[in-house]
């Protein structure tokens, strides 16, 4: 097979969606994939069909390992390879920082289960694949919120910084076959985000954040899908990083 291959998880909306589309514009075929509604899934299929890739649309919670394992093998069998593996999917619950009894050990168990332990379980599903392809690449998607103490939730915030160090430590554990770096957007608009904050406040925050960053604006799912596409695509000697998509806001605070 001469087209390379990606799988992006939590593919069927934001920034997994504009992530798929833009490896299928690249020339990748690609795995969309989903945990619950597959329409919006499918939908973003068809984007990536009409963009010349070939498409697999494939349900599978991440934090079950079983199905990360499954997800892999349908790779396999479709294709025999896989180049690029992106690790969107994440989930986090809206609580104010302060309110410290908003928060039960069960609502750090589910968001670990997602954004640290799925990742991690998708990484080893696919790192055999993977290292059959030397220059593979994967990127975590992180936060900003996991260096600026500010998030939907600091279940959500530490979710992130774990996220971190597991890029770090499996970069000298997958190299030299396969690069492993994150990216932590800052604002992203996304109907996820604005449902999660609900509409006045998404929009107190989004002027707030324009405000007090260097570059003046929010973040895009496409900003995001550059950052990813570019590590895993080129960077051919990066690995172990953490690269920040934030307009500036954390290393030149305007306010």
């Amino acid at each position: 097979m001469s087209r390379k291959v990606a799988v992006v998880t939590g593919s069927s909306s934001g920034i997994g969606a504009a992530t798929a589309r833009l490896f299928a514009r690249k020339g990748y075929d690609v795995v969309i994939n989903y945990s619950r509604n597959p329409e919006p899934a499918h939908a973003v299929a068809d984007e990536c069909r009409a963009l010349g890739a070939e498409v697999l649309v494939l349900r599978a919670n991440v934090a079950d390992d079983a199905d990360c394992r499954a997800l892999a093998q349908a790779v396999e069998e479709k294709w025999g390879r896989c180049d690029a593996l992106v690790n969107n999917a994440g989930t986090t619950k809206f609580v104010a920082a302060a309110n410290l009894e908003g928060l039960s050990g069960q609502d750090f168990h589910d968001i670990y289960d997602v954004n640290v332990v799925g990742a991690f379980q998708m990484i080893r599903a696919l790192a055999p694949l993977m290292k059959r392809h030397p220059g593979a690449g994967i990127v975590n998607v992180s936060s900003v919120a996991s260096v600026s103490g500010i998030g939907s939730s600091v279940a959500y915030m530490a979710s992130k910084g774990a996220l971190n160090a597991m890029t770090f430590g499996l970069a000298r554990v997958l190299a030299p076959e396969v690069r492993i770096n994150a990216v932590g957007p800052g604002m992203v608009e996304t109907p996820w985000l604005q449902n999660g904050l609900g509409a006045e406040r998404y929009e107190a925050t989004r002027q707030a954040y324009m405000k007090s960053t260097p570059l003046a604006a929010t973040i895009q799912p496409e900003d995001v899908a550059d950052a990813c596409f570019w590590l895993c695509d080129g960077a051919r000697k990066t690995t172990g990083e953490f690269m920040l998509i934030d307009s500036g806001r954390v290393k030149f605070p305007l306010l």
